[in-house]
């Protein structure tokens, strides 16, 4: 069964990211990977928070369906409520999101961006000029984030435009084209700086789905 994030581009779509990676590459010393990923985190706390709301709602209801105001009885429903919908929400990941902040989200695809840059060796170029477009399907969010090679010469907060450009075409339905469009901003952003060299070589996976890297 494939994943979120096999499903998030169709395989035109990704063949087409490729070449867009290849082709702004082909002008510029930069690396740039787009990785996409299913969840950033799997929010144990959300789904303990959700066991712990319904199940008390779930053992009020029936407290009173039958009639008993005892605590015994309620802490003897609520239990085995608790227990099932917490399990049921860490097996599907869609009953936690009214559980999640938008912060708390925010921060675990932060987090899990910086993971992924150095897990993909986009640290390791060889003039440090990697840029990861982290794409987490689970919480809609993007995160860009470039070596220190490229954020010497470029001020950091221009990625918050190429952010905004992936997340608006993410929710317009368009994610292949606007992860394109991003790609060819990076490009633009640091092509001054960041000349093709005449040895320039490849270094690393032109798009990462969840672990598979295609070049």
């Amino acid at each position: 069964m494939s994943t979120p994030a096999q499903q998030f581009l169709t395989r035109n779509e990704q063949d087409r990211l490729i070449k867009c990676v290849q082709d702004v590459e082909s002008r510029t010393s930069g690396e740039i990977v787009p990785v996409i990923a299913s969840i950033s985190y799997d929010y144990p706390r959300a789904a303990h928070l959700g066991g712990l709301i319904l199940g008390i709602v779930a053992a009020l209801v029936l407290s009173l369906l039958l009639g008993r105001n005892d605590l015994w009885v309620f802490l003897a429903l609520f239990l085995p409520f608790y227990v099932l919908i917490s399990r049921l929400f860490m097996m599907y990941p869609r009953l936690r999101r009214p559980f999640i902040t938008r912060a708390e989200m925010r921060e675990e695809v932060e987090e899990a961006a910086i993971t992924a840059f150095h897990a993909n060796g986009l640290h390791r170029t060889r003039d440090m000029t990697g840029i990861i477009i982290y794409v987490s399907v689970y919480e809609r969010m993007v995160q860009v984030l470039a070596d220190k090679g490229i954020n010497d010469k470029v001020n950091p907060e221009v990625w918050q435009e190429v952010v905004a450009m992936v997340a608006e075409g993410i929710r317009s339905g368009s994610p292949g084209r606007s992860l394109c469009r991003g790609v060819e901003r990076c490009g633009e952003l640091i092509a001054r700086h960041f000349p093709l060299k005449a040895d320039d070589t490849d270094e690393l996976p032109n798009l990462i789905i969840e672990g598979e890297a295609r070049r």
